[in-house]
């Protein structure tokens, strides 16, 4: 499959054959799995601390003549720690179980948990491939919800890789017809539900990804831009060419990256 090479003025200045990588059968069993993998790994250990609700000097007798005791008192059998007393008169609260104010929680969560899912590398590798091959199939991209232009799919220019500024960015991509998917990805919303008092009141579209072929000035240049990320050829991941495990994300590539794709058989 031979794709237009576009520059920033959105003249075709030549055609780039895709790499062998690109003709994978799109797999979104494979796609899924390897994003819940990618995602279930970023996830940080928490847990309570072993000591919470613990450090009350409670006890529960369990002798009849005990003379802190609750048997002929009508009181259930609970720990509880004394307040104050008056002779064999106790004055006291429950304490330590998790049915009591301030008490144990009685399953908290452990930090010793693991969440990290393992996968195998063909198949982490087969995903990727897959993963590719949706992002230059216009009608996957266009069933994402993306606004694609009229010529995608198309490769960036090697020249894209040694823009500066972010405004630079912004006004080639408007040039190159992502005007509407700018619009889209920039546009913010607030979430629904108690998730706007957890740090996510907003929620905003996935835009464009951009994918250059190593470090450069591009990388910093558009990492500001709403809904847009930018990576390196040899970093990408099934989560960031399928984001929520739906493949076909609008993705631009430059001419490096391709060459780079082909030349070191990346994920091949």
């Amino acid at each position: 499959m031979e794709v237009k090479i576009i520059n920033a003025e959105n003249k075709e200045v030549g055609k780039q054959k895709l790499p062998e990588q690109f003709q994978e059968v799109i797999r979104p069993d494979l796609i899924k799995r390897a994003v819940e993998s990618v995602q279930a790994n970023k996830r940080q250990a928490y847990g309570a601390d072993p000591l919470a609700g613990k450090k009350a000097a409670a006890r529960l007798s369990r002798r009849r003549r005990d003379y802190k005791g609750a048997y002929g008192k009508g009181l259930s059998r609970m720990p509880r720690k004394t307040m104050t007393r008056r002779g064999m008169q106790m004055i006291w609260v429950g304490a330590f179980a998790p049915g009591t104010v301030k008490g144990r929680r009685a399953f908290p969560p452990t930090s010793e948990r693991i969440f990290a899912q393992r996968i195998n590398d063909k198949e982490r590798r087969k995903a990727i491939r897959s993963a590719l091959a949706a992002t230059v199939d216009r009608s996957m991209v266009e069933k994402r919800g993306h606004k694609a232009p009229t010529n995608y799919p198309f490769i960036l220019s090697k020249d894209f890789e040694n823009i500066e500024k972010t405004k630079d960015v912004l006004k080639i991509l408007k040039t190159l017809g992502l005007e509407q998917e700018l619009e889209r990805s920039a546009n913010k919303k607030i979430r629904a539900g108690k998730g706007k008092m957890r740090g996510r009141k907003y929620k905003t579209a996935t835009g464009p990804l951009l994918v250059v072929s190593g470090k450069c000035k591009t990388l910093h240049a558009a990492q500001n831009l709403p809904g847009i990320d930018t990576v390196e050829v040899n970093k990408i991941n099934a989560e960031l060419l399928a984001p929520g495990s739906h493949p076909g994300r609008l993705t631009l590539f430059t001419e490096t990256a391709i060459q780079k794709i082909d030349k070191e058989k990346l994920f091949a």
